[in-house]
């Protein structure tokens, strides 16, 4: 074992993924993570070696082209860009004799530096013990007392044993404050639901420009910097839309490729405002050639987190690095499905709040709802939104109601009386500035 320096800027990259070498995207992508981690890059190196080394990952060739270069450029650091197992990156660093760090631990150390909240840095930390707890296999080894011998019996637990117990206790402690701020969290979204607030979530691919262009339409001052995961903490503000109603707009935090689970676990909560909002702006950045591949990437950790059926609008944002002007396309139903906007100099923004009035606010839906005799509640709330059109009883007791309201307040109140989605039977969705056009 060697002595883990107390700092560690000067780093090696290693570029290595399962299956052959990364592209150059991906590259990039990750000397910018390594960048925003703080770490001087001193050299890179590729590896194209198509199935992983079971001790080393990289083959002996690779491992002693980075073993020379850490000692020409006195590098105190290797970050890979391949998750390593504990084994893989305990074996590296004694062939190295400095740190090795994998891409998950770099974006865990990340979130670390950038956590400000009380929430935020228990999440991070809850992580960073997760990732932790699977990289105590024989760590401790040389402390450990129960070994044979005169004077080596000792009754105590090992060191590798006594840091599980210790991880284990504070992953529990972390759990049950997170507990407590998630039900606060949800305490605040039923009583938005109860106001009949909509909630707007701004998601995207980190480095898109979210909290610039949150800055714009709330006048926050979110941070706002050139880096990768520049902010973590979710932020919350009133937004006026166009038409005079308010939404809730949520700036969550940013999504990256093969985002470590132990993030996804520890935000979950936080993410929560994206699965329980009504409408879902996702920002893109319009000038990345690779931004088809960023919008798959997003859609797939909004699937993971149950929010790919929440409705959504496309933002492509910085229009101003391709000399476009703004503008609003449609989908069939005539609702805003892409706004092309810049959230630096504010251009597009307008057609930006026109399309999320409009889709908050324009679609009606009419069917069916069949209420059983036990709610009651349930029939009365209906009755105050001022959606039953028509009431007739039924056999058991209960209701068979025929609805006329807004979509947005219907998923609303099953949401809010965790109703499933299918009790509204044969519906059907008209624009509401049809319907009265035709009345």
């Amino acid at each position: 074992m060697f002595e883990r320096p107390k700092r560690g800027e000067r780093a090696i990259l290693l570029h290595a993924s399962p299956g052959g070498a990364p592209d150059l995207s991906e590259c990039e992508e990750f000397a910018e993570l390594a960048v925003s981690a703080g770490a001087i890059i001193v050299d890179q190196i590729t590896s194209a070696r198509k199935r992983p080394d079971p001790r080393y990952f990289v083959g002996k060739g690779i491992l002693e082209d980075v073993q020379r270069s850490v000692e020409i450029h006195c590098a105190e650091l290797v970050i890979t860009s391949a998750p390593l197992s504990a084994s893989q990156e305990r074996n590296m660093e004694k062939t190295l004799q400095c740190r090795v760090l994998d891409r998950a631990g770099l974006i865990l150390d990340i979130f670390a530096q950038r956590a400000r909240s009380f929430e935020g840095k228990l999440q991070v930390e809850l992580a960073q013990l997760k990732h932790l707890s699977t990289r105590l296999v024989r760590g401790w080894t040389h402390l450990e007392r129960q070994k044979g011998g005169i004077g080596l019996r000792g009754p105590g637990e090992t060191q590798l044993e006594t840091d599980r117990r210790l991880v284990g206790n504070r992953i529990r402690q972390l759990n049950e404050r997170l507990e407590q701020v998630d039900r606060r969290r949800t305490m605040n979204r039923q009583n938005r639901l109860r106001a009949k607030i909509p909630t707007v979530a701004l998601v995207g691919y980190t480095n898109a420009g979210k909290s610039t262009l949150f800055n714009t339409l709330t006048d926050a001052q979110v941070l706002v910097e050139d880096k990768l995961f520049a902010t973590l903490d979710p932020t919350v503000r009133k937004l006026a839309l166009t038409d005079g109603s308010d939404v809730v707009l949520a700036d969550t935090v940013g999504f990256i490729r093969d985002l470590p689970h132990e993030l996804i676990a520890a935000f979950r909560s936080t993410l929560q405002e994206t699965r329980e909002a009504d409408l879902i702006l996702h920002l893109i950045d319009a000038s990345d050639p690779n931004r088809w591949q960023r919008i798959r990437q997003v859609n797939a950790v909004l699937k993971e987190l149950d929010a790919d059926r929440v409705p959504q609008i496309r933002v492509y944002n910085k229009i101003d690095k391709l000399d476009r002007l703004p503008r609003l396309t449609n989908n069939s139903q005539g609702e805003g499905r892409a706004v092309w906007l810049s959230a630096v100099t504010g251009a597009g923004t307008p057609l930006l709040l026109d399309a999320v009035a409009q889709r908050l606010n324009r679609r009606k839906i009419f069917g069916r709802v069949r209420l059983k005799a036990s709610q009651g509640r349930q029939r009365a709330l209906l009755f105050e939104m001022g959606a039953v059109v028509r009431e007739e009883y039924a056999d058991d007791g209960g209701w068979l109601l025929e609805l006329e309201t807004i979509e947005r307040d219907f998923r609303r109140f099953i949401k809010r009386e965790n109703l499933p989605p299918e009790i509204l039977e044969q519906p059907q969705a008209m624009e509401s500035a049809v319907a009265a056009t035709k009345s």
